[in-house]
């Protein structure tokens, strides 16, 4: 916003010469009741006409360059924080919940604000108080009472505002939340459709809906009766200024002309006020934005510049490792402790909800601890600059989702990086024969999602993306969940290569062929280390301590 302080000044500066000239028109009636008619001189009016012309004419021309100056902020307020409010969606943990677009929604919200005809009012406003001085000069009676209109319907827009704000904002967050139960029933559609689950889903789809259109139309009705009651005052209040201007000229203490300004300057006065009441809602939603967009940058500070650290080894250190999730009261991680070494493969299996992908998360710095640390070559994950850190990891997720881009730029991941290189990550994840068959080739745009690809073909690609760059520590999440016995022996091969070039793998399977190539297995069991220790080891004692099928059960 301070960057933008030059516009809004000169935009206030214009506001103010708007407005002066605004006078033009009581002042031509002013000295044409008063000076023309009664001397019936033609060339005074041919003058006044020809300067009061000249008045509209600088007074629109004014108006016009106002309106470009606050879209030249608008696009200056765009270039300076539109980046880093996506940086910020981008930062924010999933655990938060909500549509994360909706920060981008608010801040195009104001944006746009900032460029609409409401804002006009709003500058235009401190003004106001110019023609309520004119009408004292022209009498104080009639000032005294445009003083006192203005006040009246300055209270008005108050109770307007202490009427409309509550409904309006609660049917804002119950928008929110509807918007964001509608795109999560838009990704499951497959699932709706096959198992007819779509009564029951519009009758919860509408339980948020019919509250948000209940809440709207309570402040839609409160506003239209408040803009109707402030129409009313503002009509009567320029006849009645009339009426006491008619009373003055019979008692000869003022004279026709200032009677029929100080009419037409009340209403000037009072217009603005009108204007605000009637964009009320775009107002309070401006503010609802700025506000929560204000939230998110203040709880995401931009970073500054810090020392670039070398290149990791790949030696991990997981110390006392803790995780407790907002709101929850069990902790996820307990106390997990372990270390690998540059070029060790460790496995990482246990039953559902153990805590595996939540401590996959944390080896790549996407969660911060609740207690304890993961050290990447003695350095805190957590803490090291995403930016410099990502260029030496790769990551696999569980759940895989492409970008709606070419599958080339998929593995390079956005970066310009050379084709051979590109060509070099597709091959270790065994896809690259797969890859030149499609349609274009590395030029294959993936479609939302990847869904122009198979299950099978996005995992390989997501892998490809892992690998490039010969990263120093590379961590896979059920990477052959959706692999045939191709896939898996690719799989394999990839570790393999990924083991003899001194990268080190995280990996958390089920599959015997990949826990096969892994040196360490650690068991996690509801957030606990059970067991860490060589590959050969810790079967053994998984062997001895239960029966085969329920040591694979335990791998799952």
């Amino acid at each position: 916003m301070q960057s933008c302080q030059g516009y809004f000044v000169i935009a206030a500066i214009f506001s103010l010469a708007i407005n002066l000239l605004y006078l033009a028109a009581p002042l031509y009636m002013l000295q044409v009741y008063d000076r023309v008619i009664s001397s019936a001189s033609e060339i005074t009016l041919l003058m006044l006409t020809i300067a009061l012309l000249l008045a509209f004419m600088a007074l629109a021309g004014l108006d016009a360059v106002r309106a470009r100056v606050l879209t030249r902020a608008s696009i200056r307020l765009d270039q300076t924080i539109a980046a880093r409010v996506m940086t910020a969606i981008i930062h924010q943990p999933a655990s938060t919940g909500g549509v994360r677009t909706q920060f981008l929604r608010d801040f195009d919200t104001f944006r746009q604000f900032v460029t609409g005809t409401g804002i006009h009012a709003v500058f235009d406003l401190p003004w106001a108080a110019i023609y309520i001085v004119v009408i004292f000069v022209l009498h104080p009676s009639l000032g005294a009472f445009a003083f006192g209109c203005s006040i009246l319907l300055i209270l008005v827009a108050l109770l307007n505002e202490w009427l409309v704000k509550p409904p309006l904002t609660e049917a804002g967050e119950v928008a929110s939340r509807n918007y964001t139960f509608t795109e999560m029933s838009l990704r499951n559609t497959e699932v709706v459709r096959a198992m007819g689950m779509t009564a029951g889903l519009l009758q919860r789809w509408s339980r948020d809906r019919d509250r948000m259109l209940e809440r709207q139309v309570i402040a839609s009705d409160r506003a239209a009766t408040m803009q109707s009651l402030i129409r009313f005052l503002r009509l009567s209040m320029q006849s009645l200024i009339l009426g006491l201007g008619a009373y003055l000229v019979i008692e000869r203490l003022t004279t026709v002309g200032a009677m029929f300004a100080a009419s037409i300057l009340l209403g000037r006065a009072l217009q603005p006020v009108e204007q605000i009441v009637g964009s009320w809602r775009s107002l309070v939603a401006a503010r609802g934005a700025f506000l929560r967009v204000r939230g998110l940058l203040q709880v995401n500070p931009p970073h500054e510049p810090e020392l670039t650290l070398p290149r990791p080894e790949g030696r991990v250190s997981v110390e006392a490792l803790s995780f407790v999730p907002r709101g929850a009261a069990k902790p996820v991680l307990r106390g997990v402790t372990f270390r690998i070494e540059p070029g060790e493969v460790l496995g990482i299996i246990g039953p559902s909800g153990a805590g595996k992908s939540t401590l996959a998360r944390h080896i790549v710095g996407l969660q911060a601890p609740s207690g304890g640390a993961v050290r990447l070559d003695g350095s805190d994950v957590s803490t090291w600059i995403e930016s410099s850190l990502g260029h030496h990891l790769g990551y696999l997720p569980q759940d895989i989702e492409l970008f709606a881009e070419s599958v080339a730029a998929n593995i390079c991941r956005f970066n310009r990086g050379e084709d051979q290189e590109i060509i070099a990550a597709a091959r270790m994840a065994g896809v690259h024969e797969m890859i030149v068959r499609l349609p274009s080739g590395y030029d294959t745009q993936v479609g939302e999602g990847g869904a122009v690809l198979s299950g099978g073909y996005r995992q390989r690609i997501g892998l490809a993306r892992a690998v490039y760059g010969n990263p120093s520590l590379v961590v896979l999440d059920e990477p052959s969940s959706n692999l045939d016995a191709e896939g898996d022996a690719a799989l394999a091969d990839c570790i393999m290569q990924l083991k003899k070039r001194g990268t080190t793998v995280v990996i958390i399977s089920h599959r015997p062929v990949t826990i096969g190539v892994v040196d360490k297995i650690l068991v996690l069991r509801e957030g606990a280390a059970e067991m860490f220790g060589p590959r050969s080891e810790i079967l053994a004692r998984l062997t001895r301590s239960v029966p085969v099928h329920a040591v694979q059960e335990a791998a799952s």
